[in-house]
């Protein structure tokens, strides 16, 4: 889930300012307010558990991760750090990481990086080269997709207790999670009305999209609170998408209810955001990092990638992708010539082109190919 699709759109006088670049901010009631980033981290670092979000394609948001994981384990040496990417089956594979039995090519090979992530593998290994050098433990947080899905097909409760890979029933979501994910459902591929009135919240195919995503901030809080168990002295940090954490809804509320309620979860705020949206329960604290525009601001479309499908999961109103003919569930597979392969590569690609030179696409939508014109601004 993207943060941009939490805090909406920028504003053209605030966004980006209540948060300058290279700035730790604390959201509060009486308003943001600059802490010293010693100060800040001396105190998370007593915290059993730290949340670090992230957009998943943004080489910026990694980069604040990294230096944010170092200055922790400078001060918690004995940290051990959770990975929403990695399903739980892929465990030894990271073990193996960790022990230095595996090269690069061999370390991504096993984990099917493609398959089970889809973004580019570039952006994580200067994080996953640092775990490896300081033997940090790695912890695989996630659990498979083809379980996600069922869940949204038939609910959790119609998949039996041995199919579930151990994830207990989620606590119940507060009414603003549910809010924040019927806004995300209206956009999504497998809402069965587009174009329709979209049904409400008490929807039976809403209600099983709103437990496929607990399914994941389930599966990652207990993974996490697993790892507590077993070291209860050291803290675990965990890369972990920040529609998960912001608001506290997601990971951070499982964790609650699993007894981790002194959990923090830090954000990275992009120059882009608006600062209306930074309220008290947003993060423990965010950070400001310039980057450049989130995924598809130019076209306007939510991409994700998987095993070298670029799919389109939203679509924003009034954007150059609306007004070119694209849609959710559009499969993306040629860009000027070029067959895509990479959310990156086609964003990339985009980015580059000359303003007033049309792109031609071709996408599949359903049984059918379909070629496409971009009239680039």
């Amino acid at each position: 889930m993207a943060l941009a699709g939490l805090l909406g759109s920028p504003g053209p006088a605030v966004a980006g300012a209540c948060v300058p670049a290279g700035t730790w901010v604390e959201p509060s009631a009486a308003g943001p307010r600059t802490v010293a980033a010693d100060a800040l981290l001396d105190r998370l670092a007593r915290r059993p558990v730290l949340l670090l979000g992230e957009r998943h394609d943004s080489a910026a948001h990694h980069r604040w991760q990294l230096a944010t994981l170092q200055a922790l384990q400078a001060r918690r040496p004995d940290l051990s750090l959770g990975l929403e990417m990695v399903p739980r089956r892929l465990q030894p594979v990271l073990d193996q990481w960790v022990a230095g039995e595996l090269e690069e090519a061999a370390f991504l090979a096993a984990l099917d990086w493609p398959a089970i992530w889809g973004y580019d593998a570039e952006l994580y290994l200067p994080i996953l080269r640092f775990a490896r050098d300081r033997r940090l433990p790695l912890l695989a947080l996630n659990v498979e997709r083809q379980l996600v899905r069922r869940v949204r097909t038939e609910g959790f409760d119609a998949v039996p207790p041995g199919a579930r890979e151990g994830v207990e029933q989620p606590a119940p979501p507060s009414g603003a999670y549910l809010a924040q994910l019927h806004r995300l459902w209206q956009h999504h591929p497998f809402l069965p009305t587009q174009g329709k009135r979209t049904p409400g919240l008490e929807d039976p195919s809403f209600r099983r999209f709103v437990e496929s995503q607990q399914l994941w901030d389930r599966a990652m809080a207990q993974a996490i609170a697993d790892q507590r168990r077993r070291h209860p002295g050291a803290p675990v940090v965990a890369l972990i998408g920040s529609g998960h954490l912001a608001g506290g809804y997601g990971v951070p509320h499982q964790l609650r209810a699993l007894g981790l309620g002194e959990a923090a979860w830090l954000l990275p705020w992009d120059d882009a955001f608006d600062c209306a949206a930074l309220q008290p329960a947003l993060a423990t604290a965010v950070f400001g990092v310039a980057s450049p525009p989130p995924q598809g601001l130019r076209l306007g479309v939510y991409l994700e990638t998987h095993r070298g499908r670029v799919e389109i999961h939203q679509v924003a109103p009034g954007s150059l992708a609306e007004r070119s003919g694209l849609r959710v569930g559009d499969v993306i597979t040629v860009i000027d010539g070029s067959k895509v392969i990479s959310a990156r590569q086609l964003i990339e690609r985009v980015a580059s082109q000359p303003a007033g030179e049309p792109l031609s696409l071709v996408v599949m939508r359903g049984e059918r190919t379909l070629p496409l014109r971009l009239a680039m601004p």
